[in-house]
């Protein structure tokens, strides 16, 4: 069966389970469109109409796998600007443009644009986006219609509002509030109860089930209206004909104004980075741990959002939420994106007199959750665990998005953590960054005799500024391969960087790869959080706190192998002296040191010196000392090379073993006592070589120094090494 009869196959038999999780979706997608386009100001319709050109185009078009679209969180504060100061014509024309700005971010491969933006600014930015969500929908959720300048007072007016609505005596007041009360109840301890029957169907539609049951309760039952004031009732929610018979003209009337500029470049800014996010988390959350094409998806999300604004919809963006949601249903291609919008059709169709049935408060509820969940202290405890510096640039986005807009709130950000980073490294100045800005500081490449192992070393400095290019090499690997990724010749490595490269960690991992980050044990950092950013200072310090991912396994691995582990440098190195490798070369301190019981077998990272003045650079390597308690020939061993044939020619003499070929073609042997030394590799140690990894190896007469690559190893080889060095230790006794 050729690959796409088989893809063909598997599409139908993987279908009902795809179209399931799509219904599912469509019940949190249905109340969310809704609320989401009345807190921008828009026909509720709007949202349901973004959500269904969305699923239908990005489905078809896109280049993600398991991920939903629809109207996003992040844009409700654009858009309520965007309508408020254009008007609702203009403002589909703004989305119209914004898709057009999709379209060419995903032509011109874009899909990087995320990356430049450094994550204590994006949380910032997401922190201002709930705030503004919860204090404009906060009073709606309680029956109290409000107008105030900005989010901050908005924010400031709620206790007021609690006031109030503790006193209402209209009837219709009090009953809308207590449908906004108890949606919230809902939304908030619904994840709490672990019934799976219960749960089949999502907290937002629990919410919508109830309203209308509630309405129908006091209209069939009771025979009454419906308690609750009329002005606080969803309206306005036409038939499918109505929709298409009602497409809205564009006005492109005032196209060429800073406000029309400005919402436009705020729309394309919040869709791009929430979708990119988005798209990033749920390649995570992916079983079949696929990567999505992310500029392909730009391009879809762009003609999407191009129609939505067409037909009086809103920006379609991929959403997280709705995207979990997906892939825990067990959802496995686009089709589900498909059916969760044709679902929402349905509901159109079928159900639209009904939707009338739902209080506003009640949808102003879910999103008050969701602006909570946006801002919650939960973000600010994470950005002080990260580091303090992380709380400046937080609150600098946070309050200027609140007080100006989102662009120049995430400028700032951009702009505060730049200016933190000069400070932080103000030991180097300025200069590390400007000096080597434009310089390419990322080198790849697979090292020589591993077939799946790629090596990438990192200079100078990488943060938020340039971390794309680090970003370019590691999604040239594939994932089920080894990867080492060494930043001991890095000066500086900031929090959006090693957030990133978890990532990466985690992505390898899940799919069968190794991904092991070595070179910043030495690097200084103010916090023990793995994310905090992380700086190489003139006399590091080794601390407890500070331990990075690569000490963390090391401690571990001392656990499991009962060594002894210290991440303190040590200066007493004599017993390396003897060594002929370090005949030239200047010892600078061993540090990370993992040691048996009796101290026989020590592993350790060092730092030497090779060279002096202008020639002198430093060099880390991991390697591995035995001490044998008895003497042995004093000898070098390696692997043969072109260098170890031409060092022939200046005399240095390779030392063949009787009646082993094999082992004198492929090792380069060394040493003073040749009769000494043909005598010590007998059979059992010549043949221990020959069906074993190449490594360095050399004796001083009674200890043996053992190192693999000219870099410090990876956790996963520094257990080959420990295997190499036991069973080399038992043939020679």
């Amino acid at each position: 069966m050729n690959k796409k009869n088989k893809n063909i196959k598997t599409f139908f038999k993987t279908l009902p389970k795809n179209i399931f999780s799509g219904f599912v979706v469509s019940l949190i997608a249905l109340p969310l469109g809704l609320g989401l386009a009345m807190a921008s100001d828009a026909p509720p319709i709007a949202g349901i109409i973004a959500a269904i050109v969305g699923g239908i185009v990005v489905s078809i078009l896109g280049g993600s796998h398991v991920t939903i679209v629809g109207p996003g969180n992040g844009l409700v504060g654009v858009l309520l600007v965007a309508i408020t100061t254009l008007g609702l014509e203009s403002a589909y024309v703004a989305i119209m443009f914004s898709g057009v700005l999709l379209l060419l971010l995903g032509f011109f491969r874009m899909g990087a644009l995320a990356d430049f933006f450094p994550s204590s600014a994006i949380q910032g930015m997401l922190a201002a986006i709930g705030l503004i969500i919860l204090g404009k929908q906060f009073h709606i959720m309680l029956a109290h219609k409000i107008k105030r300048a900005d989010t901050i007072d908005y924010l400031l007016e709620i206790p007021f509002t609690i006031n109030d609505a503790v006193h209402y005596e209209n009837k219709g007041l009090i009953f809308a509030a207590f449908a906004g009360i108890l949606s919230l109840t809902i939304m908030l301890f619904y994840t709490k109860i672990r019934n799976k029957y219960l749960q089949l169907i999502p907290a937002p539609m629990w919410i919508v089930i109830l309203s209308i049951g509630f309405s129908y309760y006091f209209e069939f039952a009771l025979h009454e209206p419906n308690p609750i004031a009329p002005e606080y009732m969803v309206s306005g929610i036409p038939s499918i004909q109505k929709i298409i018979a009602d497409i809205p003209t564009p006005n492109f009337s005032g196209i060429w104004s800073f406000a029309f500029l400005g919402s436009v470049l705020a729309l394309t800014l919040i869709s791009s980075i929430e979708s990119l996010l988005s798209i990033k988390a749920v390649d995570q959350l992916d079983p079949e741990k696929r990567r999505s094409n992310v500029n392909r998806d730009l391009k879809a999300l762009g003609v999407a959002t191009i129609g939505s604004g067409l037909l009086g919809g809103l920006n379609v963006v991929t959403v997280i939420a709705r995207s979990s949601v997906n892939v825990n249903q067990g959802a496995s291609n686009r089709s589900s994106n498909f059916f969760h919008a044709l679902f929402l059709v349905a509901f159109i169709v079928f159900f639209s007199t009904q939707l009338t049935r739902i209080p506003l408060p009640a949808l102003m509820a879910i999103l008050v959750f969701t602006g909570y969940k946006l801002a919650s202290p939960k973000v600010i405890t994470k950005m002080f665990s990260i580091g303090k510096e992380q709380l400046i640039i937080f609150f600098v986005t946070l309050i200027v998005t609140l007080k100006i807009g989102l662009i120049t709130g995430i400028i700032a950000g951009v702009i505060t953590t730049f200016i933190i980073h000069v400070i932080i490294n103000r030991h180097l100045g300025i200069g590390l960054f400007i000096r080597n800005f434009l310089k390419p500081n990322v080198l790849m490449f697979k090292e020589q005799g591993e077939k799946d192992n790629y090596y990438v070393s990192v200079k100078h400095f990488c943060s938020f500024i340039n971390y794309f290019r680090l970003k370019k090499h590691l999604n040239a690997i594939p994932e089920n391969k080894d990867v080492v990724v060494d930043f001991s010749l890095c000066n500086f490595v900031d929090d959006t960087v090693l957030e990133n490269i978890h990532d990466y960690q985690e992505l390898f991992d899940k799919r069968g790869g190794h991904f092991d980050v070595v070179g910043l044990d030495m690097h200084d950092t103010e916090t023990k959080h793995p994310f905090a950013s992380r700086r190489l200072l003139p006399v590091p310090k080794i601390i407890k706190n500070s331990l990075t991912r690569r000490q963390t396994s090391m401690e571990n691995l001392a656990k499991n192998y009962n060594l002894t582990y210290t991440s303190k440098r040590h200066k007493k190195v004599s017993f390396l002296n003897s060594f002929s490798f370090f005949a030239t070369k200047h010892i600078n301190h061993i540090y990370n040191k993992l040691s048996d019981n009796d101290r026989a077998i020590t592993f350790f990272d060092i730092e030497f010196s090779e060279g002096e003045l202008i020639t002198k650079e430093d060099l880390r390597k991991t390697m591995l000392h035995i001490d044998l308690k008895f003497d042995i020939p004093e000898f070098t061993l390696d692997k043969e090379g072109f260098l170890e044939k031409v060092s022939a020619f200046a005399g240095f003499k390779d030392i063949p073993i009787e009646n082993h070929e094999d082992f004198s073609n492929r090792f380069y042997l060394l040493g003073k006592n040749e009769a000494g030394i043909a005598k010590f590799f007998n059979d059992d140690v010549t043949h221990f070589f020959e069906s074993n990894p190449y490594y360095h190896v050399e004796s001083n007469g009674n200890a043996l120094l053992i190192f693999g690559k000219e870099r410090l190893a990876s956790v996963k080889e520094i257990k080959a090494l420990y295997d190499f060095g036991k069973r080399l230790k038992k043939v020679i006794s």
